[in-house]
């Protein structure tokens, strides 16, 4: 190995991208002949919050002298297909960098689109697979990311599984080995469409970003912000969804209490005669699949679905005008104080600009 063989991990949190990385590291040492290195990066460990994991190996003989993220990664991973159209994920990816996409039964596979061009591209439903074999996504792309390196083995991979996971969850073991092994066998290289066009762009913002220690703000505002009312929260689900059948609902509102993320939405309406307020179904773009309401529905008005036979989630919620779009909370901006009246005035009476 001349140099770094360099991974970065592309995920939300929820998906086991953070311990996905740290088995990565340690199969390097412990079964690979490999000096190895890894870290997470993410802010709230809050489920729908951005993740990202380093992978660093080098030869046993030569050291790790660097500790900084992975800006050029030989193999990128990206754990749900929704984060591909976050151009941050392909900062630093070129001609030398594989590609690893979970796509979600299929329904992106025509259309997949890379806007950079890569040295390849490799595909993997590991949702479904995590289903089938009750284990979870971050085994499946931990399969799939052993097989595309090319120096690891089908059986180091089982072996840091049984290291990490065996004797603190050894009923799920048996599951988990599975996903390897389907991960690994099943990840293919599909041909793509590169956006080459956009490559350029995508350099620059390497090059120069928008914050730095000089033009960030005072403060420290952070312009990631995770909160759940602008984070897509679709990715963290694990293949099931909440279905609404809105005539068994006798709006008792125990779903919209138990909601940890507030997706149900209401409106005027009639029900049994009397005007009050009628549950019109949920908001998935919100929604990460936890189905707490599934289990707290007292006339199963909520029941679990498989996502991928529910394409069109508008079915269930026919009022989609009353539902606020990201757009609206991403006007917020980073913080709400920066626009908040308090900050504006303290920046008149400073002079400067608004």
């Amino acid at each position: 190995m001349e140099k770094y063989y360099e991974i970065r991990l592309e995920s939300i949190g929820g998906l086991g991208a953070n311990l996905c990385g740290k088995m990565l590291g340690e199969l390097g040492i412990k079964y690979l002949g490999r000096n190895s290195t890894s870290f997470s990066s993410y802010g709230s460990e809050k489920t729908g919050t951005p993740v990202k994991g380093y992978v660093r190996y080098c030869d046993k003989e030569k050291e790790i002298r660097i500790h900084s993220p992975v800006i050029h990664p030989d193999l990128l991973a990206v754990f749900h297909q929704a984060l591909l159209k976050d151009k941050g994920v392909w900062e630093g990816c070129d001609e030398n960098t594989e590609v690893i996409v979970s796509i979600d039964g299929g329904q992106m596979e025509k259309g997949l689109k890379i806007p950079v061009p890569v040295k390849a591209c490799h595909i993997i439903d590991a949702q479904q697979i995590a289903i089938e074999t009750h284990s979870r996504i971050n085994m499946v792309m931990l399969g799939a990311i052993g097989k595309v390196m090319g120096f690891a083995k089908l059986s180091d991979l089982n072996q840091i599984c049984e290291d990490a996971l065996g004797s603190k969850y050894p009923d799920a073991l048996k599951g988990n080995l599975e996903g390897i092994r389907r991960g690994f066998e099943e990840v293919r290289q599909k041909t793509i469409d590169s956006g080459v066009e956009n490559l350029q762009s995508l350099k620059s913002r390497d090059s120069s970003r928008e914050w730095g220690y000089l033009t960030a703000p005072v403060g420290g505002i952070n312009p990631r912000f995770g909160s759940s009312v602008a984070a897509d929260l679709s990715p963290s689900r694990q293949g099931y969804i909440p279905v609404f059948i809105k005539e068994r609902c006798i709006n008792c509102g125990l779903c919209d209490s138990t909601c940890p993320d507030m997706v149900f939405q209401f409106a005027k309406g009639n029900y049994k005669g009397k005007e009050m307020m009628v549950n019109q179904g949920l908001d998935y773009y919100h929604c990460k699949g936890c189905l707490r309401c599934v289990d707290v529905c007292p006339v199963n008005a909520l029941v679990q679905g498989l996502e991928a036979e529910h394409p069109n989630k508008e079915y269930f919620l026919p009022n989609q005008d009353i539902i606020r779009k990201p757009e609206y909370y991403i006007k917020a901006g980073a913080d709400g104080y920066i626009t908040s009246e308090s900050y504006l005035t303290e920046k008149r009476m400073e002079g400067g600009e608004v």
